[in-house]
């Protein structure tokens, strides 16, 4: 029997970073959860054995049902008839068993039914399900919308919303709309409050994942007149009341067994969520960093499943009378997809760990006053969550697509094939840069902490880590890359040209993103020395990366931008 968590030990080694203690302490309010529920842990020790459980639970699931069911969900695939959806048969088999293990609501507080887990273990678990079925994770990782509710709706919601959704309903996000894709700012659907203080929604939403979901986050236009994100608000919509109905599912690429519905509102009743005109500038901000963690999850799932499968055929593929992964050219892709890998997980996870302990501080401040260090603690944890979640959504989906290519490219023709894996892998990971905002948007949302110097204060506080003797030369090229990065910060940022800057934003992104994740590598490797083969060949790969776009911007004139522009 196949456990895709205990089967992974780089798992084990994220989930127990000593950084943990202090989440888990600070999730369960030092274990007072105990004294009410006796599922509560009673300390540290107690909460990692939870987790595992849990996990190798997820795992056995993974391995046992969902992978094996995941080629029968590709050709099948969703359906819809009478306005409905009707998911594949195998897809309805992986909810079901999902839904009696019990791991529906995992990061919701045990008041309303969930398993109170930080998010880091919650986004561990999305790991694993990516990895068995990238499209699947779409469905049970949605879940996750329950956290918006939490955090802005009134309590006569939460105690109706966030339970159902730990016993196992389903969620969506209704964002996108035919004329609003990234700019959300243009969103039409229109909210009409009526005298009883519902709403009633009319419009028409489209790009939709899992769009027949039960219960519905929506971005509506509730201020009549406006075109800007501050006439926006965002709305619960019930599907047991009735009014939106599913016009068409999208005919896709890949992840085949999540829906992506066109939705149409006819006098939708719903209910507002929150305060009004906040539906974009606050509410959907939150909600959509914490779908980009979950697409950073995703990726890394898809890349590790292409880290098996291309080690697997390379093991066992012979040519010219030994195994393909004897031939350095074959050899050499594998090592750097693992270290893309691995440099993608210690980024997800140091993203994860520091979402956590923001929004952990914060739902403590509803409870009680934080002091002036818990303060400070929760804004530092705050800036670090929203300079790293850009990167490893975008840099993460780019690795996995990169890794994904090089899975087929070690197959060779078989890997074109619809008789490997690596086929449907390949569909599925070419969304993972795109949806959830687009690597490009990712640059935008980074680039920020580039001109602000969070990310080189971060990498200061990398360099200040002690590590091993052994590990010292990796340490310091990086501090010799960051060297680099900072002059070409500078260059960059000398040029009084709007134009220039965010032409070369992409660079700079890169460039922190690649020294950070050779630093993470390191401490992982001081930690465990079954990660320093990855350290060594990521600084290699981000060595490369630092001097060429260094010496693109050091050669580079401004006014050669113009060569740029197509007409």
């Amino acid at each position: 029997m196949a456990n895709f968590y205990t089967d992974n030990p780089d798992l084990r080694h994220h989930l127990t970073h000593p950084l943990m203690e202090k989440i888990v302490a600070l999730k369960e309010r030092d274990y007072t959860d105990a004294e009410k529920y006796d599922y509560a842990p009673l300390d540290y020790a107690d909460a990692q054995d939870s987790y595992d459980k849990v996990l190798e639970i997820v795992g056995e699931i993974c391995g046992d049902i969902i992978a094996p069911n995941a080629e029968d969900v590709d050709h099948q695939g969703p359906r819809v008839e009478n306005g409905r959806v009707i998911y594949a048969d195998k897809t309805q088999e992986n909810l079901d068993a999902c839904r009696k293990a019990g791991l529906m609501g995992m990061a919701m507080p045990r008041r309303y039914g969930g398993l109170n887990f930080p998010i880091t273990p919650y986004i561990m678990a999305a790991d694993i399900v990516s990895r068995a079925d990238t499209g699947f994770e779409n469905l049970w990782g949605l879940q996750d919308c329950a956290e918006t509710i939490y955090e802005f709706a009134n309590e006569e919601q939460k105690q109706k919303f966030i339970p159902r959704v730990c016993q196992g309903e389903t969620m969506s996000m209704d964002l996108t709309e035919p004329d609003a894709g990234s700019d959300l700012q243009s969103v039409m659907l229109k909210a009409t409050e009526q005298p009883d203080g519902t709403w009633l929604l009319n419009g028409v939403k489209r790009f939709i994942t899992n769009g027949d979901s039960d219960i519905h986050l929506v971005l509506a236009r509730s201020e009549a007149g406006t075109k800007d994100g501050r006439g926006l608000s965002m709305f619960i919509y019930d599907k047991r009341d009735g009014g939106v109905n599913v016009r068409r599912i999208e005919n896709k690429m890949g992840i085949k067994g999540s829906p992506t519905c066109e939705l149409t509102y006819k006098n939708a009743k719903a209910v507002l969520c929150g305060n009004r005109r906040m539906g974009l500038i606050k509410y959907v901000m939150a909600l959509m960093n914490g779908a980009r963690l979950g697409i950073a999850a995703q990726s890394v799932g898809v890349s590790e499943l292409a880290y098996r499968e291309a080690l697997a055929y390379a093991r066992d593929r012979k040519q010219f009378g030994k195994a393909i992964i004897e031939f350095p050219a074959v050899y050499e892709m594998l090592s750097v997809m693992k270290a893309k890998l691995d440099a993608s997980r210690s980024l997800l996870y140091a993203c994860a760990r520091y979402v956590d302990i923001y929004k952990i501080y914060d739902d403590i401040a509803k409870e009680r006053s934080l002091t002036p260090e818990e303060r400070k603690e929760s804004k530092y944890y705050s800036r670090l969550a929203d300079a790293l979640t850009p990167l490893a959504k975008g840099l993460g989906s780019e690795y996995c697509n990169q890794n994904a290519y090089d899975c087929i490219q070690i197959h060779g023709g078989s890997g074109f094939m619809k008789d490997y894996a690596c086929e449907r892998l390949y569909r599925d990971a070419r969304i993972t840069s795109i949806y959830e905002g687009t690597t490009q948007l990712q640059v935008v949302a980074a680039i920020r902490h580039v001109t602000t110097g969070t990310y080189l204060s971060l990498i200061r506080e990398y360099e200040a880590e002690a590590v091993k003797p052994e590990l010292q030369s990796l340490k310091d090229r990086l501090i010799a890359m960051t060297a680099v990065y900072a002059e070409a910060v500078d260059k960059v940022g000398s040029v009084e040209d709007t134009a220039y800057g965010d032409f070369m934003a992409r660079r700079l992104v890169e460039m922190a993103g690649n020294i950070i994740m050779g630093h993470l590598l390191v401490l992982d490797a001081n930690r465990t020395d079954s990660f320093t083969r990855s350290a060594e060949v990521y600084c290699n790969i981000a060595q490369a990366e630092v001097t060429k776009h260094s010496e693109f911007i050091k050669n580079f004139a401004p006014a050669e931008i113009a060569a740029y522009k197509v007409d």
